[in-house]
């Protein structure tokens, strides 16, 4: 019986499923407090842009029905 051989650039496929590495990774480093520290002052610091653009918006989003209530002269005809 006649067996069929993979093409060269996907022979590596088939082996990946048998080959097993005893390379463990790197440990990952531990950050320092002073990278803590700034993490932290920087999720502050878009905390509180986003509180204070919505604070500012708030204005703009709300309606104002005395401007709605108000008519003008010209619209009495005077």
């Amino acid at each position: 019986m006649f067996r069929r051989r993979e093409p060269v650039p996907f022979a590596f496929l088939a082996e990946a499923d048998r080959f097993r590495s005893n390379v463990a990774p790197p440990p990952s480093e531990r950050s320092s407090a002073g990278q803590i520290a700034g993490q932290w002052l920087l999720g502050l610091t878009i905390v509180a842009a986003l509180v204070g653009s919505l604070v500012v918006g708030m204005p703009a989003l709300s309606l104002d029905h005395s401007a709605q209530t108000q008519q003008s002269q010209a619209s009495q005809g005077r």
